[in-house]
């Protein structure tokens, strides 16, 4: 196995040039090596799917002729063809040109960058660069002098995780209801009128009573009973009357209750007299058309006292009749508030329907009983159903394409998420589709989509991170993959040169432990230079995935630990 040791090359190159007098591109070709060159990095790495180079270096002094231009073109070069890079073009002091000119007296500093797209040929390969100097009408192609061995791929381990959303159910067990009725009274009385029992509300609420006893799924929880006068006649005697309602209430609710043998609680009822009742007073004339009524709500709205309030108004005297035959009476009641929970299915009762009767079950039902199952066929049994029984919602189609991603079937999971996005343009989608479209390689399209679903969720910026490292935005990323600890953290923080935190990232990562995993470790081991850690974890890697041994024969990142391995 050859070993290349390639550190930041201080590789001398030419950007030559003619020298004066006794120079000329003969002897510039021969003092070549004095022409300082380095390469960084070295050796070169991927990044954003291209190589960058940078050099900097320095031509001596009384090197460069003073009549000769020269032209500079790095190029890798690789077992089945070569890609060079943008040439570049220096002068002597009194050449004919616009290039860089080169002091012949005095040392001159260079600099050069430019970017060429990544092959796989690239990855073994060697960077040189050509020179071809002129002088008169003389020229001369100089030896082409080595920078660097190879280019890095370290980008290109990247794994695939993106990350998809499932749609959340709205399932709710036991949910809260209330059954409501209202039982009015005479002027001055407290006693339920037996028309009162055969009001159609109070009907309701008696053969509420009677299924709920027999109904496993029916539980009452309790009752509150608010009880009014109306604001007419002595104050005290109305709040008195107030409180004997709902204590009448009370009694006729109880004895449905006790009728039907439903146990409960001696506090079970809340009687809460309310006395006169002046805001419902208000309501009811707003909502009305009586003559003068306007004026009315002005007097409420000038007198607190409720005293001054009944003489102002019953000195409309013929208002006031009006008001007393069809407001008032609406007034002196007790509206009676049932509560009770509903309790849902079980979790084995929906698995049971979700086989034999799915369709008893509405949408919320079906979409938590798929989470009971842990088999991913099961799963997208149930959300087919839920696609097929419930068409205007978005969230069927969208959870049999998360179940299908995490079976490998990705077009078959493209499908459902365009489908979801057909029902309803949604966040959640709109991400799912955008991780598989960035698999797909458009990652520009894949960034449009996470764009739009950004109210999803944070696996929408992870999913971003993934492109920021493909277009070589390593801090970006590191932005975006928030406080997530993967092997593509651990990956983008190597690469933006935060070794010690790529490392933390991988050892609280669940993936710390896998072929790639391991791999990753050596190449961090290797950016530290701890050879045995290098060698500890490439071994490791290739008894998980033997292939991974090959690739560390050649790569880069490991060149200076190649005879251990």
């Amino acid at each position: 196995m050859k070993n290349y040791t390639l550190k930041s090359f201080a590789i001398i190159a030419i950007a030559g040039l003619t020298l004066v007098g006794c120079n000329g591109l003969g002897k510039m070709s021969k003092n070549a090596p004095n022409v300082t060159n380095n390469v960084d990095p070295s050796p070169l790495i991927v990044r954003g799917d291209s190589v960058e180079l940078n050099i900097t270096g320095q031509y001596p002094e009384k090197y460069f002729a003073k009549k000769a231009t020269v032209s500079v073109t790095p190029v890798l070069v690789y077992a089945n063809g070569e890609q060079a890079y943008e040439a570049a073009y220096y002068q002597g002091e009194d050449a004919a040109g616009n290039y860089k000119v080169i002091s012949y007296e005095a040392p001159t500093s260079f600099s050069y960058t430019d970017r060429v797209a990544y092959t796989p040929d690239m990855e073994t390969s060697d960077l040189v660069i050509r020179v071809s100097g002129s002088q008169g009408k003389k020229t001369k192609d100089f030896e082409p002098i080595a920078l660097a061995k190879g280019v890095r791929t370290t980008p290109y381990l990247m794994q695939n995780d993106d990350k998809v959303i499932l749609a959340k159910d709205n399932f709710v067990r036991i949910t809260n209801h209330e059954e409501y009725a209202v039982l009015n009274y005479l002027i001055n009385s407290s006693t339920v009128r037996s028309s009162e029992l055969r009001d159609d509300d109070w009907k309701a609420m008696q053969a509420f009573v009677k299924s709920s006893s027999s109904n496993d799924r029916v539980e009452l929880t309790g009752a509150v009973l608010e009880a009014y006068a109306s604001p007419d006649g002595e104050l005290t005697l109305n709040e008195d009357l107030a409180d004997n309602r709902a204590k009448s209430a009370h009694k006729a609710l109880g004895k449905e209750i006790k009728k039907n043998k439903i146990e409960h609680a001696d506090d079970f009822c809340n009687e809460m007299g309310k006395g006169e009742d002046w805001t419902g007073f208000k309501q009811k004339m707003e909502a009305s058309d009586i003559k003068d009524k306007d004026l009315i709500i002005r007097i409420l709205e000038m007198y607190s006292d409720p005293v001054k309030r009944e003489q102002e108004i019953k000195n409309l005297a013929a208002t006031y009749k009006v008001v007393a035959n069809e407001i008032l009476p609406q007034l002196r009641r007790t509206q009676v508030h049932l509560m009770y929970k509903k309790i849902g299915y079980s979790d084995e009762e929906l698995t049971a329907l979700s086989k034999s009767n799915p369709d008893t079950l509405n949408v919320e039902e079906i979409l938590y009983a798929a989470t009971l199952s842990n088999d991913l066929d099961e799963k997208l049994r149930v959300y087919m159903i839920a696609e097929r029984n419930f068409p205007a919602d978005y969230r069927g189609s969208n959870n049999a394409g998360y179940v299908l991603m995490m079976m490998g079937k990705a077009p078959q999971a493209k499908a459902q998420f365009e489908k979801s996005l057909g029902i309803k343009n949604n966040p959640i989608a709109s991400n799912n589709l955008g991780a598989i479209v960035r698999q797909e390689g458009n990652r520009e399209a894949a960034m449009d989509l996470f764009k739009e679903a950004g109210s999803a969720g944070s696996e929408v910026y992870y999913n971003m991170g993934l492109i920021n490292v493909q277009d070589g935005d390593y801090t970006t990323a590191i932005t975006n993959f928030g406080s997530e600890n993967t092997f593509n953290v651990a990956l983008a923080k190597v690469l933006n040169g935060d070794n010690e935190g790529a490392s933390n990232a991988l050892a609280a990562s669940t993936d710390k432990d896998t072929a790639m995993g391991y791999y990753l470790a050596a190449v961090i081991a290797a950016r530290n230079g701890d050879g045995a850690a290098v060698k500890d974890n490439v071994d490791k890697a290739t008894a998980l995935d033997a292939s991974l041994g090959e690739k560390a024969a050649k790569d880069l990142e490991l060149v200076n630990f190649w005879d251990s391995l």
